[in-house]
């Protein structure tokens, strides 16, 4: 009876151990905190507390995948960022009616940008899939844009 027993306690034992060392740890409990600032949306937050987390223990996996889809989801925020930057620039130009050959040169060229930064970006399976659709609708406007100005 008592052999039947043993294993099961050796091994809630070794779990145990295992969950006290990953709350107890430092490098993982910054990891659990950027863990949180991603889900919330603070790339920026999310990627320095992973950082720490990386420094303090270079065999977390949880903190080097927290920095990497950080860095590829603040890669997206700065793309939307700029695309609405240039919309608002592209819209000022339009809504002054008549459009020059220079105005035309200059919206063809923020819409090639747009269009090539996007081509940069690489969505991996845990990016935000807001942030992915978000990005791609400013690329297809974009790339309509281009597609219009460019005849």
């Amino acid at each position: 009876m008592k052999a039947k027993l043993l294993f099961p306690l050796l091994a809630l034992g070794f779990v145990l151990a295992m969950a006290i060392y990953f709350i107890l740890n430092p490098s993982y409990q910054k990891s659990l905190e950027a863990k949180f600032y991603y889900e919330i949306g603070n790339y920026k937050e999310a990627y320095n507390l992973a950082s720490e987390a990386f420094s303090l223990d270079v065999y977390n996996r949880m903190a080097s995948t927290i920095m990497a889809q950080s860095q590829t989801s603040m890669k997206y925020k700065s793309y939307i960022e700029q695309a609405k930057s240039y919309l608002k620039e592209i819209n000022a130009i339009v809504s002054k009616g008549e459009i020059s050959d220079a105005d035309r040169a200059k919206i063809r060229l923020m819409s090639q940008i747009m269009v090539e930064s996007y081509k940069k970006l690489a969505p991996s399976v845990v990016t935000d899939t807001a942030l992915v659709d978000e990005a791609r609708n400013y690329y297809k406007n974009f790339e309509q844009l281009l597609e219009k100005v460019s005849r």
